[in-house]
């Protein structure tokens, strides 16, 4: 694939690998092994050195112009931190990180990981893994963010369920107080009210019994009758 900037210049890796949850490794191995063939060939040692320096030059130029077209932030899609840098002959990876210790750091440094034939897969498949944990803490911490607030909810229902119930107890007694005031007590309303009745009040319904019995009517009785 190739991509193309809104400078209008192209990008083009050598190769993207398409991981599961739309994560990307882009792999770049457009490095130079023109010096590393001529330290192969050499034939005195003058020249193995002379070509060698070479080739860790071109590697370090190629570090340089990979982190100058960062990849990672210029194609827009998901990939990892870092962008790998392939090495395909295993002895020119290994002749250059020998003789200059410093080249693996400085492409670390510029968000380039160098692999080789021998390290690529085990780089790719430890990438893979660290995704996959990377995403069930993700998971893990969702579904513990998302019980925290489930909990809370509930405890606030809880609570609303609590306020409930004591309104209910509070018009309960409050229903118990009134009842006392209009069944017990000497002078209590339906007592007054029966009494009422008694002396002759025009009424033309009557208090349910089950309520006049709560009442002390005993002494209505006792009234005498109102003259028709």
């Amino acid at each position: 694939d190739s991509f193309t900037l809104e400078s209008g210049k192209r990008l083009r890796p050598d190769a993207i690998v398409y991981l599961p949850d739309e994560k990307h490794i882009i792999i770049d191995s457009k490095v130079s092994l023109v010096a590393f063939e001529k330290y192969v060939n050499a034939e005195n040692e003058d020249d193995k050195q002379k070509f060698i320096k070479a080739h860790i030059l071109s590697v370090r130029n190629h570090i340089k112009e990979l982190a100058s077209k960062d990849y990672v932030a210029n194609l827009g899609i998901e990939s990892p931190e870092y962008l790998l840098m392939f090495i395909p002959v295993e002895a020119s990876f290994s002749v250059a990180v020998t003789y200059d210790k410093t080249l693996f750091n400085e492409a670390w440094d510029n968000r380039i990981v160098i692999v080789s034939p021998s390290t690529l897969i085990a780089t790719l498949m430890t990438i893979s893994s660290i995704w996959k944990q990377t995403k069930q803490t993700q998971n893990a911490l969702e579904i513990a963010e998302r019980g925290g607030k489930l909990y809370d909810k509930f405890v606030g229902f809880v609570e609303d369920i609590e306020k409930i119930g004591a309104s209910i107890n509070k018009a309960g007694e409050e229903y118990d107080n009134a009842l006392k005031k209009l069944s017990t007590g000497s002078g209590n309303l339906i007592r007054q009210t029966e009494i009422l009745k008694k002396l002759g009040a025009k009424t033309t319904k009557s208090l349910p019994n089950d309520l006049i019995e709560l009442s002390s009517v005993d002494e209505i009785d006792e009234l005498p009758d109102s003259a028709d």
